[in-house]
């Protein structure tokens, strides 16, 4: 079950670099998908916390 998890994860942070990396254009620097990826980032660690804190067995 862990590795399914991390596996969904992994590829999710995956796809949001892959975004983030591609959003080229002409004009103003366009940060959507870098914030994107960072949100994504931010929700695994505090995913982890929750985890670590109300769902781990001791």
């Amino acid at each position: 079950m862990n590795k399914l998890i991390a596996g969904v994860l992994g590829g999710i942070g995956a796809l949001q670099a892959t975004n983030a990396l591609a959003n080229v254009s002409e004009g103003p620097p366009d940060y959507s998908g870098i914030t994107g990826l960072y949100y994504v980032l931010i929700a695994l660690i505090l995913a982890f916390g929750v985890y670590d804190t109300f769902f781990k067995k001791s």
